[in-house]
């Protein structure tokens, strides 16, 4: 899991399940996390099957916005450059009916799609997601690129 705006140089919490003292799920609780799992580095995680993302709209092609800082992004983009996702990867996105969305949502570079869609009432596979190849250092601005750790240590030259 990710730490809360990867506000640390480590900026993943690693839930390993043989390693745990609690229940998985209960574990993975934004406010159980901190208190059980070590801070990593994107080095120091395993490649990913699934990836469950939270979305406030969503449309039948797989675009999805959510609250708008940006963190899921980036959050993917480490994960990409680290080869731990790819595009056998499956992205799934849980919503309410109603955030199934018919018009077009907006969409950058630096944005990923869902896979699947899953609502009470159905599951719905997305044809062809965009997946970013990593970071898109254009659409990061310098307060962004300071205020988290690891973008600043990788931030190329001018940048920071």
């Amino acid at each position: 899991m990710a730490v809360p705006k990867l506000a640390d140089p480590r900026p993943f919490y690693l839930l390993d399940p043989a390693a745990l003292t609690i229940p998985p799920a209960e574990a993975a609780s934004s406010k159980v996390d901190a208190t059980i799992a070590p801070r990593v580095d994107v080095s120091d995680l395993r490649p990913v099957d699934m990836v469950v993302v939270g979305s406030v709209a969503v449309n039948r092609a797989g675009v999805r916005i959510d609250k708008g800082a940006g963190y899921s992004d980036l959050e993917f983009a480490f994960l990409m450059e680290a080869g731990l996702i790819s595009e056998r990867t499956i992205v799934v996105t849980t919503v309410h009916s109603l955030q199934v969305v018919d018009e077009e949502l907006p969409a950058t570079e630096h944005d990923f799609g869902v896979d699947l869609i899953v609502t009470p009432e159905e599951i719905i596979t997305c044809p062809a997601p965009h997946r970013p190849s990593g970071l898109v250092w254009e659409h990061l601005d310098a307060a962004k690129t300071a205020s988290i750790p690891v973008l600043a240590a990788r931030a190329p030259a001018g940048d920071s």
